[in-house]
């Protein structure tokens, strides 16, 4: 049996916190377990490097928590490949690089990023490190345009860049329910910064919207009390749903009319795969990462509230458009972003490199 380590740097698939970058993790762990190719796949760290406030001493710590686990790892070995998610500068693969050097074994990166402007600032030694998992890898997969245009001028010679649509763990889709309610959804945590500024820019958006229409929200976060009183004026028609499990998150997607979501600066947002995988179309603005995996009819000018207003309005007033906006963003998902494509994407660059070993 082939045996993958697969480790996550920046969040655990087993993190209790949800969010894309843990659905993504468990995702990629699912598509390599692949009784074909009689693969088993393991967690083989807990261990976070994330440090995102630029404090050169906690670095220090964690580059020598890293050293153990170095050690420990290596002590253990027994596995065929290894497999890091999401390294980049905040969050960079101390461990991987090591161990796979040490066992002799491949050494493959999925959502690798590089910043040569953090080079010389708080994050000096991590953007380093980050930069020389990117290079030890034997393959890196992205998951973007804008990923690939931050790794090609430092691609070394013969190494893999291979595009890795971003995927929901499904093999199929669910049915389309014949027909929605009025209802907006955004599913999103409540923090500041990005997040806080997406549902400031829905605020704005609904003050153009006209009709009947009810927007609900998905989510928690410590930012809830200040996004509660950015919607404050539109009384019950914005209605805060609390964080869901799946179930409950499952059964919005299903009753919603249209899945909102400005998207400033998300890497792509696995709730938009999630919304139209249930035959929800977007609106979202025309932002990198966001265009990777929502149509293009689905996006609206940046800083451009009210075009948001109208998309919407045309999904809420016309049948015939949101119908084929509804086909549309379910063959999308079908086509590119199923846990299928997934495996067979990443098998065509692993099981190559297996073979080399023997």
């Amino acid at each position: 049996m082939t045996k993958i380590a697969f480790y996550a740097p920046m969040k655990s698939p087993n993190h209790p916190v949800p969010s894309g970058d843990r659905e993504m993790a468990r995702g990629l762990m699912a598509a390599l377990q692949d009784e074909t190719q009689d693969a088993s796949v393991s967690l083989v760290s807990e261990f976070r490097s994330y440090e995102g406030r630029g404090n050169t001493d906690t670095q220090k710590e964690l580059f020598a928590t890293a050293e153990q686990e170095v050690a420990r790892l290596s002590a253990v070995g027994g596995w065929d490949a290894w497999v890091t998610y999401h390294n980049y500068y905040k969050a960079p693969d101390l461990i991987g690089p090591v161990v796979a050097k040490a066992l002799g074994i491949p050494y493959l990166l999925i959502e690798a990023t590089r910043a040569a402007k953090r080079l010389g600032g708080p994050w000096d030694q991590f953007a380093r490190a980050a930069d020389v998992a990117s290079d030890a890898a034997d393959a890196i997969f992205y998951m973007t345009a804008l990923d690939l245009e931050g790794l090609s001028p430092y691609r070394r010679n013969g190494q893999p860049l291979v595009h890795l649509p971003p995927f929901i763990r499904a093999e199929a889709l669910p049915e389309t329910p014949a027909a929605r309610s009025e209802t907006l959804l955004s599913v999103a945590m409540m923090r500041s910064g990005d997040k806080l500024a997406s549902y400031a820019i829905i605020a704005d958006a609904l003050k153009h919207l006209e009709g009947d229409w009810v927007y609900e929200i998905a989510g928690d976060g410590p930012a809830r009390p200040e996004i509660e009183a950015m919607f404050a004026a539109f009384g019950d028609r914005v209605q805060f749903l609390g964080q869901l499990d799946a179930e409950a998150l499952m059964s919005a997607y299903a009753r919603a009319r249209a899945f909102l979501w400005p998207g400033v600066n998300e890497a792509f947002g696995m709730v938009y795969l999630e919304a139209q995988a249930s035959g929800l179309p977007v609106v979202a603005q025309d932002r990198p990462g966001v265009r990777d995996v929502v149509p293009a009819s689905g996006l609206v000018p940046v800083d451009d509230a009210s075009a948001l207003a109208r998309r919407i309005g045309a999904l809420m007033s016309d049948p015939s458009h949101w119908q084929a906006r509804c086909g549309e963003a379910k063959d999308m998902i079908a086509q590119h972003h199923l846990l299928t494509s997934a495996r067979n994407r990443l098998w065509s660059v692993l099981g190559p490199l297996l073979e080399d070993r023997e």
